[in-house]
């Protein structure tokens, strides 16, 4: 029997927000096959080592690994493949010329659907953390949870 699809997906990237300061937010569409959309309402989606990158005056995703759908036929996806962001030309313009900035990069947030059922991907323009900025979101957070155990 397959695997139950979930109806609304958010598979977040939790590393992301560790290792990078996030300057600018944007949603993009994802241009997809159909066994990578069921693979991903499945929730098998890995953003480890995912970045965007611009080819051709195009941005893509690349290392985003979907696995392949179990009931699917020889017809099934290659987990691996770079993925075309649907993105406006204004989006892509201010990305580019943000990208051009040293140690800049674009990083995948969370990947989610919308109200119609389209996937749509979260990314950001961020910039990476140093050792001591890490310290401080652990800081940050270990505070946080410990006035949260206060109130109850």
């Amino acid at each position: 029997m397959a695997e139950k699809l979930v109806k609304q997906v958010n598979i977040k990237n939790r590393r992301a927000s560790f290792e990078y300061f996030f300057l600018d937010e944007y949603t993009a569409g994802i241009a997809l096959t159909g066994t990578e959309v069921k693979s991903i309402r499945q929730g098998k989606v890995n953003f480890q080592d995912a970045y965007c990158l611009f080819m051709d005056g195009e941005l893509y995703i690349r290392s985003l690994h979907i696995s392949p759908y179990t009931e699917g036929t020889h017809y099934n996806h290659e987990p691996m493949r770079d993925r075309k962001l649907l993105v406006t030309k204004r989006e892509m313009k201010k990305l580019n010329e943000g990208l051009k900035d040293q140690g800049l990069t674009i990083v995948p947030i969370r990947m989610f659907t919308n109200d119609r059922g389209l996937v749509k991907l979260h990314f950001a323009l961020a910039k990476g953390k140093k050792l001591y900025d890490k310290r401080d979101s652990i800081k940050e957070r270990d505070m946080k949870r410990e006035t949260d155990r206060m109130k109850f």
